[in-house]
């Protein structure tokens, strides 16, 4: 593969000196990296391929890092590391060691913030342009943001406050049309309007050159042009969000077109007054499948370059659970109703959306309002579901309490991708969901091992009268399989003991049941007996059974995939501790920090939660206790 221009730029400094026609055949250079390596590591392939005439015309225009360009979610951000010194690492993206998939202030001087979540940009963008005033500096902000993170309430909390205080700011606005699903709500149609107003520029252009022919009329006509610009946006542009909150408008442009691309920043970098610079690109620009699919190839898996088909057969997940599931129940009960982040593909609600759109509601990326507003659908009478992606469920906390819980509605939160995720990184993992859920009143959580125990969780929890969250991994179902037999209801609050074990016992939550399991059945064949309890409930705690575990071994282990401090490991020592009982022989095992980036099976395997690990821990526990030298605590 021929890349004789990448090879060379070691900085955006490397760019000053390339013609137009260099940085078109580097931006082809690029395009062919990415896809390249996204085919073989898997990663955000899409939304990358759309931006590369961006990030090379940012780079050009503005002098990073001292100018600061900020990615918002910044899965996007993969030609913004090729030509930011990262090129020789590239084939290590997303790899334990190796380069995020995000923007990282780990990793380079260039990423100014490290991103995971959207609709951010613009308020740290504004925080850092008041920081600049107060030290008196004078680089440029810019704020890359997608036309989906406006969808999302912090981004007009940003917008409000940077048009209020009228500093100088530049929004590049990049609107595809999509966030993770097509984009939804009123903010995508208006920039429809938007992306149909090169009419508009057009008149404006047109319009002052016809007064310039007549010198008398015409100075006083040019003279009050602004008042003129607002009459033709009344009948062409009517309620223009932008100037009308205090910014400059800039488009929309080709963000394709690099010679428009520099020329059109190049008029931002020298406005005194926030400025949106509104780009129209194309997601999954250069590769045909992309471009035909580009909700697929958001986030992908490994592919054939030529076909664009993945590599690997796709194994049944947690998600593929939910989808057929909650198709089911729609057909069984009408008062169902289903809710999404902008993440219908992600969290299994597609297939729902398609047979009963009425009763599917994609509210764009605003965790907030999605709470908020099937608090209202509960309070109407409906039964609704908000499947959300953990670390994006962190958003809707005080929703969760207030608008949900404190008023007992019957709402279903189906939490994706909890535990350790593979790949993205430490802003996506979702290991924080069992400890602020924990001590919401009301609220029952249930955690599923396999995909039948997810099934009947999710009509047993339809049964109940109160709030149920439900959280499950990104991986596979043990099974293998979709569950293809009816619902079962499952008794309330209540695990199971799999396993009885003399020397030691596991109380497990979720679908790591697996590696105790395995644990367990490699210390029996050394002669020790370990036990194994599914307790499914973290709320309301299995209190018996609990107890029995407690009682018929020498040392109780706890596990789970959520960080030990605060989570279900914490709720069994208070449990104990509050009847009066020795919690010297219970040992937590769980995520004590953040997971970096990684397989599920390595990151399991670094917290020591893999089932040698354990089988090994609790060995040697045991070793100590029999040989009289250490009590644990």
């Amino acid at each position: 593969m021929n890349e004789k221009l990448l090879f060379q730029i070691r900085s955006p400094e490397d760019l000053k000196g390339l013609n137009i026609s260099q940085l078109e055949e580097l931006a082809r250079e690029i395009r062919e990296r990415i896809i390249r390596q996204v085919s073989s590591s898997g990663g955000h392939l899409s939304s990358n391929l759309g931006v590369v005439e961006l990030t090379l015309a940012l780079h050009y225009v503005f002098q990073a890092p001292q100018d600061l360009i900020l990615w918002d979610v910044s899965h996007q951000s993969y030609a913004h590391k090729l030509i930011t010194g990262r090129a020789s690492q590239f084939d290590k993206l997303r790899e334990a060691d190796g380069l995020s998939g995000f923007t990282s202030r780990e990793e380079s001087v260039y990423d100014v913030s490290s991103m995971g979540h959207s609709s951010v940009a613009l308020s740290q963008a504004l925080g850092l342009r008041a920081a600049r005033d107060i030290k008196g500096q004078n680089h440029k902000i810019i704020a890359v943001m997608g036309d989906g993170s406006f969808t999302g309430g912090v981004a007009f909390e940003g917008l409000n406050n940077a048009g209020q205080l009228k500093k100088d700011l530049i929004v590049i606005l990049n609107d595809n049309e999509h966030s993770i699903s097509k984009n939804v709500g009123a903010m995508a149609k208006h920039l429809a309007k938007l992306r149909a107003s090169r009419k508009y520029q057009r008149i404006k252009l047109l319009t002052k050159k016809f007064f310039r022919r007549f010198p008398r009329f015409g100075t006083w006509a040019i003279r009050n042009i602004e008042r003129l610009k607002v009459i033709i946006k009344a009948v062409l542009l009517p309620s223009l969000l932008f100037e009308s909150l205090g910014f400059s408008y800039l488009g929309p442009i080709d963000g394709h077109d690099l010679k428009a691309l520099i020329e059109v920043l190049r008029q931002a970098k020298n406005l005194s007054t926030p400025v949106v610079v509104h780009v129209a690109t194309v997601k999954g620009k250069g590769y045909p499948p992309a471009e035909k699919d580009p909700v697929f190839f958001h986030s992908a898996p490994p592919f054939e370059v030529e076909t664009g088909k993945p590599k690997n057969p796709s194994q049944r997940s947690f998600t593929d659970v939910v989808s057929g599931t909650l198709s089911l129940l729609g057909f069984q009960n009408k008062d169902f109703a289903c809710i999404t982040a902008a993440m219908a593909d992600g969290t299994g609600l597609k297939e729902f959306g398609r047979l009963f759109p009425e009763r599917f509601f994609d509210v764009g990326i605003a965790e907030q309002h999605a709470i908020s507003f099937a608090a209202g659908l509960a309070l109407g009478g409906l039964r609704p579901v908000v499947a959300l992606y953990s670390t994006f469920l962190q958003r809707g906390f005080d929703q969760l309490i207030h608008d949900v819980c404190l008023q007992d509605l019957p709402v279903i939160f189906l939490i994706d991708r909890a535990g350790v995720v593979p790949g993205d990184g430490p802003t996506h993992q979702g290991v924080f969901d069992l400890s602020f859920l924990r001590v919401i009143p009301n609220l029952s959580i249930l955690t599923p091992s396999s995909g039948e125990e997810l099934k009947d969780m999710i009509f047993t929890a339809f049964l109940h009268s109160s709030p149920v969250a439900i959280r499950y991994p990104k991986a596979s179902i043990p099974e293998g399989n979709l569950p293809l037999s009816g619902f079962s209801e499952i008794p309330w609050g209540r695990g199971v003991c799999i396993k009885e074990g003399k020397d030691a016992s596991i109380l497990v939550w979720g679908p790591i049941l697996q590696e105790a399991r395995s644990a367990s059945d490699i210390l029996e064949k050394e002669g020790l007996s370990v036990g194994i309890y599914n307790l499914r409930f973290l709320k309301p705690l299995d209190e018996a059974l609990v107890l029995k575990a407690y009682k018929e071994s020498r040392l109780l282990f706890t596990l789970e995939e959520n960080l030990i401090f605060g989570g279900a490991g914490s709720s069994i020592l208070e449990f104990l501790s509050q009847r009066g009982l020795d919690t010297g022989k219970v040992i937590l095992k769980g995520l004590r920090g953040v997971p970096r980036i990684g397989t599920r099976e390595q990151l399991l395997s670094r917290a020591g939660l893999d089932s040698k690990s354990l089988a090994s821990e609790i060995k040697e526990m045991l070793e100590k206790i029999k040989a009289g030298s250490q009590r644990y605590a």
